[in-house]
């Protein structure tokens, strides 16, 4: 009797620690889900759409005709079909890079002052705003980015390239993280996003709340952050890095839905 109750015991403590895992990540789950009802999000997106229609800058005009790829003034549908290539600035450009342009251009303010510009503050903040809004305008649609001309296809490649390379003093890569099932890092799941459509809770779920230190954190600083994480240098706002690794995500991310604006840890 004495070694089945021992045989017992053993079998409950080895058990232990994938039962609390599992207990813990479900934990988690449930505490976004919660959260999801009253996403400060919300906040960001009614800003957003204010910023949109409001007349501003030193042509005191609005964005309402700033066209993100489905012509002027069209929103719904834009973000799940961004990066993509733009004729009239020659470059490939995600959501954000896009509002600026057209800040630039309809608004008259200073592209490269803003972009300069620190996440979360002055000019950048409204433009994490107006993302927000852009992107929320797209929830449930699904992702389906353009790959017919020819410097998207290019972008896609080297997106790939840059997923898959290490480096820094920890020789990490994008891939060291999102390359293989089953990883989490505290709790955190971290999604595969080489997968087709299988990273909609990665790429599709940004700009998102992050409540751990009640910020709304866009694609480009997620990516941004992901490189400090690397101990790789900071990139620059839209460089080509990041609007390249984008696509690469963008691409692999077709047909799943939009989330955005999700809440994160």
């Amino acid at each position: 009797m004495t070694k089945a109750r021992h045989l017992c015991w053993a079998l409950v403590l080895a058990c232990s620690p994938a039962l609390a895992q599992k207990s813990a990540s479900q934990g988690i789950d449930e505490y976004r889900a919660m959260l999801q009802d009253g996403n400060p999000a919300e906040l960001f997106e009614a800003r957003g759409e204010d910023l949109w229609k409001r007349k501003r800058g030193p042509k005191a005009a609005s964005l309402e005709q700033c066209d993100l790829g489905k012509g002027p003034g069209v929103v719904k549908g834009a973000f799940v079909e961004l990066p993509r290539f733009f004729a009239d600035t020659q470059r490939m450009q995600d959501l954000e890079s896009r509002i600026v342009t057209c800040m630039s251009t309809l608004q008259g303010f200073n592209e490269a002052e803003i972009s300069k510009t620190p996440f979360g503050r002055g000019e950048m903040a409204n433009v994490t705003a107006l993302a927000t809004w852009i992107a929320a305008e797209s929830k449930g649609m699904r992702f389906n980015l353009p790959q017919s001309q020819a410097t998207e296809r290019v972008f896609y490649e080297v997106g790939k390239r840059l997923f898959f390379q290490r480096g820094g003093t920890h020789d990490f890569s994008c891939a060291s993280c999102h390359g293989e099932e089953g990883k989490r890092i505290r709790l955190q799941d971290l999604p595969v996003l080489t997968k087709n459509p299988g990273d909609g809770v990665g790429f599709a779920a940004w700009p998102a709340y992050r409540v751990s230190n009640g910020q709304m954190w866009s694609m480009q600083l997620r990516l941004n952050d992901c490189y400090r994480q690397q101990r790789f240098p900071y990139p620059g706002f839209a460089s080509d890095a990041t609007i390249a690794l984008s696509t690469y995500l963008g691409v692999n991310a077709k047909g799943a839905a939009s989330v955005v604006p999700a809440i994160k840890r």
